[in-house]
């Protein structure tokens, strides 16, 4: 069948009548349709965002333990090593979660991956800080620019071009292991880790 013939055919072709019954009822199912599918049809609120930040945290916590498990049980130098200084451990998270990972943290709850909202997390050099307090210690990675809550503390972690690196957090102040404003009972400890080329 060629243009012509189809274009003949399609002229040709009648629209089926409809009975009047059909008309008069027409609207009223379109109506019934439409509230149908409202009903049916989930309202976009906030009420999805709790689920949708459960969900993300409970794969970034399975996620970070199979990589932590993954590489302790095939390299004997990750396990005798703090794990968030393996390149290769910081590397799969933040291939995993591109331009979301605004910090790793090692705690006494273990292993968590703190993740922005949104990609608007720069790619920068990973940070390495560390605070303990006399009874426990926090360790993370993290970025230039990201406020973590570490332990008990907001830490908010800044750096320059030099590599200086300065610490702000509630009741203190410190900058490469000098302490501005702090507790002493702190112990704080920051450095720059090796780029992270993805």
């Amino acid at each position: 069948m060629n243009d012509s013939e189809l274009n003949r055919l399609l002229k040709e072709a009648k629209v089926p009548e409809q009975p009047p019954e059909f008309w008069a009822q027409f609207p009223r199912r379109v109506t019934a349709r439409l509230h149908w599918k409202s009903a049916a049809t989930p309202t976009h609120s906030v009420h999805w965002f709790p689920r949708l930040a459960w969900a993300v945290g409970v794969t970034a916590c399975v996620l970070a333990a199979f990589f932590i498990g993954h590489w302790r049980g095939r390299s004997e130098a990750v396990a005798k090593n703090d794990p968030l200084q393996n390149e290769r451990v910081i590397k799969e998270m933040l291939a995993t979660f591109p331009n979301r990972v605004r910090g790793v943290v090692q705690d006494e709850h273990g292993l968590n991956v703190v993740l922005s909202d949104k990609d608007n997390v720069p790619v920068s050099t990973p940070l390495w800080v560390q605070i303990c307090d006399g009874k426990h210690c926090s360790t993370m990675v993290t970025f230039s620019g990201q406020e973590i809550r570490l332990g008990q503390r907001n830490v908010t972690v800044l750096s320059d071009a030099s590599g200086k690196i300065i610490l702000a957090g509630d009741n203190f102040l410190w900058s490469n292991g000098e302490a501005l404003l702090a507790d002493g009972a702190l112990k704080i400890e920051a450095k720059s880790l090796a780029p992270v080329v993805l």
